[in-house]
């Protein structure tokens, strides 16, 4: 399978998209790389990936995310192959408002499966395309962050920026635009 490359810089490290036949097939931390080719080739076999500057403008919808348009993402049409049961879960964190949170436990129950609570956990953990399915918008039941393959840090960095935090999306902005750093 052949899919485009790009990378984007963000605050909280470059993010890499792989995006192929109109869809995005992965997106993770750069940092995070040989997990985010992990997961293509288990779903795709060998992949070549082609450096491409912004595949069907997903990557400029990214931008405009971090920029502090919080719907910006929302229209990305996603392929994160997994199981029925993956699926599901994955298109429940999708309904999760950007400025919100769910728990493990919510997502379960909202499955009819309110004892999955753990298997949801693991699906979530199994995100091949971070932030347009918002893993970081699940917390633990007492709202702890918690489960953030990316870090911890990242996830409250995440959920303060939809909250509305302007000097980071301003820092960005003015970063890209060849201004200095407020």
């Amino acid at each position: 399978m052949e899919l485009s490359l790009d990378e984007v810089e963000s605050p909280i490290g470059v993010l890499l998209l792989a995006v192929g036949g109109g869809a995005l097939h992965g997106l993770d931390f750069a940092d995070c790389a040989p997990r985010f080719r992990r997961s293509l080739e288990a779903r795709y076999g060998v992949v070549a990936l082609r450096a491409a500057v912004d595949p069907c403008g997903f990557s400029g919808r990214l931008r405009a995310y971090l920029d502090g348009d919080n719907g910006a993402l929302a229209a990305i049409p996603v392929e994160p192959g997994g199981t029925a049961f993956q699926r599901r879960v994955w298109a429940e964190v999708r309904r999760i408002s950007p400025g919100m949170t769910s728990t493990y436990g919510d997502i379960a129950a909202s499955l009819g499966q309110p004892s999955a609570s753990r298997a949801v956990g693991l699906a979530n953990g199994r995100n091949p395309v971070c932030l347009v399915i918002p893993c970081h918008r699940v917390v633990g039941a007492g709202g702890e962050l918690t489960g953030y393959s990316a870090g911890i840090e990242r996830k409250r960095w995440l959920l303060a920026h939809e909250a509305g935090a302007p000097a980071r999306r301003s820092a960005l902005a003015a970063r890209r635009e060849g201004e200095p750093r407020p």
